[in-house]
Protein backbone atom coordinates (compact mmCIF):
# COMPACT_ATOMS: atom_id res chain seq x y z
CA UNK A 1 0.00 0.00 0.00
CA UNK A 2 1.21 3.49 -0.84
CA UNK A 3 1.76 5.65 2.23
CA UNK A 4 2.32 9.36 1.84
CA UNK A 5 3.13 11.03 5.13
CA UNK A 6 5.32 13.91 3.86
CA UNK A 7 4.80 15.75 0.59
CA UNK A 8 7.20 18.39 -0.75
CA UNK A 9 5.97 21.07 -3.15
CA UNK A 10 8.62 23.37 -4.66
CA UNK A 11 7.20 26.83 -5.45
CA UNK A 12 8.66 29.40 -7.84
CA UNK A 13 5.70 31.81 -7.49
CA UNK A 14 4.67 31.39 -11.13
CA UNK A 15 1.13 30.64 -12.23
CA UNK A 16 2.49 27.24 -13.24
CA UNK A 17 3.53 26.36 -9.70
CA UNK A 18 0.04 27.17 -8.41
CA UNK A 19 -1.13 23.97 -10.16
CA UNK A 20 1.45 21.89 -8.28
CA UNK A 21 0.43 23.58 -5.02
CA UNK A 22 -3.19 22.61 -5.62
CA UNK A 23 -2.24 18.99 -6.33
CA UNK A 24 0.03 18.88 -3.29
CA UNK A 25 -2.71 20.21 -1.02
CA UNK A 26 -5.32 17.79 -2.34
CA UNK A 27 -2.98 14.80 -2.03
CA UNK A 28 -2.05 15.86 1.50
CA UNK A 29 -5.75 15.97 2.42
CA UNK A 30 -6.46 12.55 0.88
CA UNK A 31 -3.51 10.90 2.63
CA UNK A 32 -3.60 12.99 5.84
CA UNK A 33 -0.03 13.97 5.03
CA UNK A 34 2.12 16.90 6.07
CA UNK A 35 2.86 19.24 3.17
CA UNK A 36 5.97 21.39 2.94
CA UNK A 37 6.26 24.27 0.50
CA UNK A 38 9.81 25.16 -0.45
CA UNK A 39 11.32 28.00 -2.44
CA UNK A 40 14.97 28.13 -3.41
CA UNK A 41 16.58 31.54 -3.82
CA UNK A 42 19.21 31.20 -6.51
CA UNK A 43 22.71 31.99 -5.27
CA UNK A 44 23.61 35.23 -7.05
CA UNK A 45 27.42 35.10 -6.71
CA UNK A 46 27.89 33.36 -10.09
CA UNK A 47 25.73 36.04 -11.76
CA UNK A 48 27.84 39.01 -10.67
CA UNK A 49 30.71 39.96 -12.94
CA UNK A 50 32.27 42.60 -10.70
CA UNK A 51 30.97 43.02 -7.15
CA UNK A 52 32.47 46.51 -7.01
CA UNK A 53 29.97 47.70 -9.61
CA UNK A 54 26.95 46.94 -7.43
CA UNK A 55 25.26 49.26 -4.95
CA UNK A 56 24.25 46.41 -2.65
CA UNK A 57 26.44 43.49 -1.69
CA UNK A 58 25.47 39.97 -2.84
CA UNK A 59 24.80 39.05 0.80
CA UNK A 60 22.33 41.95 1.13
CA UNK A 61 20.58 41.00 -2.11
CA UNK A 62 20.33 37.35 -1.08
CA UNK A 63 18.87 38.37 2.29
CA UNK A 64 16.31 40.60 0.54
CA UNK A 65 15.37 37.78 -1.85
CA UNK A 66 14.98 35.36 1.06
CA UNK A 67 12.78 37.77 3.00
CA UNK A 68 10.62 38.30 -0.09
CA UNK A 69 10.33 34.55 -0.61
CA UNK A 70 9.34 33.98 3.02
CA UNK A 71 6.57 36.56 2.68
CA UNK A 72 5.57 35.09 -0.67
CA UNK A 73 5.15 31.60 0.77
CA UNK A 74 2.72 33.06 3.32
CA UNK A 75 0.54 34.78 0.71
CA UNK A 76 0.90 32.80 -2.55
CA UNK A 77 -1.22 29.83 -1.49
CA UNK A 78 -4.97 30.40 -1.04
CA UNK A 79 -5.93 29.87 2.61
CA UNK A 80 -8.85 27.60 1.71
CA UNK A 81 -6.44 25.12 0.10
CA UNK A 82 -4.59 24.82 3.42
CA UNK A 83 -7.61 24.19 5.65
CA UNK A 84 -7.10 21.12 7.82
CA UNK A 85 -3.52 20.58 6.67
CA UNK A 86 -0.27 20.34 8.57
CA UNK A 87 1.87 22.87 6.67
CA UNK A 88 5.54 23.84 6.73
CA UNK A 89 7.33 26.48 4.67
CA UNK A 90 11.07 26.65 3.94
CA UNK A 91 13.29 29.02 1.98
CA UNK A 92 16.74 27.78 0.96
CA UNK A 93 19.59 29.33 -1.00
CA UNK A 94 21.51 27.63 -3.78
CA UNK A 95 20.96 25.89 -7.09
CA UNK A 96 17.23 25.05 -7.15
CA UNK A 97 17.29 21.43 -8.33
CA UNK A 98 20.24 20.51 -6.10
CA UNK A 99 18.70 22.08 -2.99
CA UNK A 100 15.29 20.51 -3.63
CA UNK A 101 16.75 17.01 -4.13
CA UNK A 102 19.04 17.38 -1.10
CA UNK A 103 16.26 18.68 1.14
CA UNK A 104 13.85 15.93 0.04
CA UNK A 105 16.46 13.26 0.78
CA UNK A 106 17.53 14.69 4.15
CA UNK A 107 13.95 15.23 5.36
CA UNK A 108 12.80 11.85 3.96
CA UNK A 109 9.86 13.04 1.88
CA UNK A 110 7.56 10.43 0.36
CA UNK A 111 6.65 12.49 -2.72
CA UNK A 112 7.67 15.65 -4.56
CA UNK A 113 4.95 17.47 -6.51
CA UNK A 114 6.41 19.93 -9.01
CA UNK A 115 5.17 21.79 -12.02
CA UNK A 116 6.67 21.93 -15.48
CA UNK A 117 6.79 25.11 -17.51
CA UNK A 118 6.35 23.19 -20.73
CA UNK A 119 9.39 24.61 -22.49
CA UNK A 120 10.65 22.75 -25.50
CA UNK A 121 13.17 23.19 -28.26
CA UNK A 122 15.77 25.92 -27.89
CA UNK A 123 14.24 27.37 -24.70
CA UNK A 124 14.56 23.95 -23.03
CA UNK A 125 18.14 23.53 -24.23
CA UNK A 126 19.20 27.02 -23.08
CA UNK A 127 17.31 27.16 -19.78
CA UNK A 128 17.21 23.50 -18.86
CA UNK A 129 14.47 22.02 -16.77
CA UNK A 130 14.52 22.04 -12.99
CA UNK A 131 11.67 19.52 -12.94
CA UNK A 132 13.51 17.16 -15.29
CA UNK A 133 16.67 17.28 -13.17
CA UNK A 134 14.65 16.61 -10.01
CA UNK A 135 12.95 13.62 -11.64
CA UNK A 136 16.35 12.20 -12.63
CA UNK A 137 18.12 12.79 -9.30
CA UNK A 138 15.41 12.40 -6.64
CA UNK A 139 15.44 9.39 -4.33
CA UNK A 140 11.65 9.60 -3.85
CA UNK A 141 8.82 9.58 -6.42
CA UNK A 142 8.13 12.83 -8.27
CA UNK A 143 4.74 13.87 -9.64
CA UNK A 144 5.08 16.44 -12.40
CA UNK A 145 2.07 18.61 -13.11
CA UNK A 146 1.47 20.31 -16.43
CA UNK A 147 -0.80 23.31 -15.85
CA UNK A 148 -2.61 22.90 -19.15
CA UNK A 149 -3.03 19.14 -18.70
CA UNK A 150 -5.87 17.10 -17.34
CA UNK A 151 -6.93 18.22 -13.87
CA UNK A 152 -7.74 15.44 -11.40
CA UNK A 153 -8.70 17.77 -8.57
CA UNK A 154 -12.42 17.81 -7.79
CA UNK A 155 -14.04 21.25 -8.30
Amino acid sequence: MIRLAKILVPVDFSDYSRSAVQYGCELAKKFSAEVTFIHVVEDIYPLIADPGMMLATPVDLTRQFREGAEKGLQTFIPAEWLEGLSVKREVLTGTPFLEIVRYAREQQFDLIVITTHGRSGLAHVLMGSVAEKIVRKSTCPVLTVRPEGHNFVMP
